[in-house]
């Protein structure tokens, strides 16, 4: 069974909006329904979690009513960060799911997630573990100092940028979760990176340039410009 966790618990603070990102409108349709129709739409998805914002629930089961989002099987609350956000809907689901079924978490304000990444996140799950989406560094990096200088930079040939899905069996991001409770890990921004906190060994699978989140305005108008570039194809 694969069950995807989707992240919705964000408050959206740094957008300075009364709506989360989450649940802004975008072409008279919440951000987070395209996200809910690239997992309902993926034949290796069984159900779907969201992780939901304290107070926002009824209306992610309104929107997901009038988007015919069926695999909708779960809705618990956000936590005070995105690690115990993550940990109640995982303790949640290890409730319902056995040790080797596979829990794939991802970003509700990360709408254009591809059915390539979805599937990919899954088998490398399967063939070795895990599977956490990521890219080319492409860009220039560089140390920055306290004056706003530079001077040295990061060789980017051996650096990727990780995207959500992150894919791991049951058993496995269970665990995770109850080792940082024992290590005291209280503030890790995904549970890829959790799983390196705990020295564990991850495997990549793909990701895309369009799976970006979106975070700010910016990203909130590129969104919009390629909801439209595919409406016009």
């Amino acid at each position: 069974m694969n069950v995807a966790a989707i992240l919705a618990g964000g408050s959206g603070q740094r957008m300075n909006l009364e709506i989360p990102k989450q649940f802004l409108t975008v072409n008279d349709k919440p951000v987070i329904v395209y996200t809910l129709e690239a997992f309902e739409k993926h034949p290796d998805i069984d159900a779907v979690l969201v992780i939901c914002l304290e107070g926002w629930q009824q209306s992610l089961q309104s929107y997901a009513k009038q988007a015919n989002i069926r695999k909708l099987k779960w809705i618990v609350p956000g936590g005070e960060n995105g690690q115990s956000s993550a940990r109640n809907g995982v303790f949640e689901l290890r409730k319902h799911l056995a040790d080797d079924d596979i829990v794939i978490m991802h970003d509700a304000n990360r709408p254009l997630v591809s059915q390539d990444s979805i599937s990919d996140a899954i088998v490398q799950c399967k063939m070795y573990g895990s599977g956490v989406a990521a890219i080319p560094c492409t860009e220039p990096l560089f140390y920055t100092e306290s004056d706003g200088s530079s001077h040295s930079g990061i060789p980017r040939d051996k650096l990727v940028r990780t995207q959500t899905p992150h894919a791991f069996p049951m058993k496995t991001i269970a665990w995770a979760h109850e080792e940082a409770i024992r290590r005291g890990i209280t503030n890790s921004v995904a549970i890829g990176s959790l799983m390196l906190e705990l020295g564990q060994v991850v495997h990549l699978s793909h990701g895309s340039e369009q799976n970006f989140k979106i975070t700010t305005m910016d990203d909130l108008e590129l969104f919009k410009a390629l909801l439209t570039l595919r409406n016009a194809r």
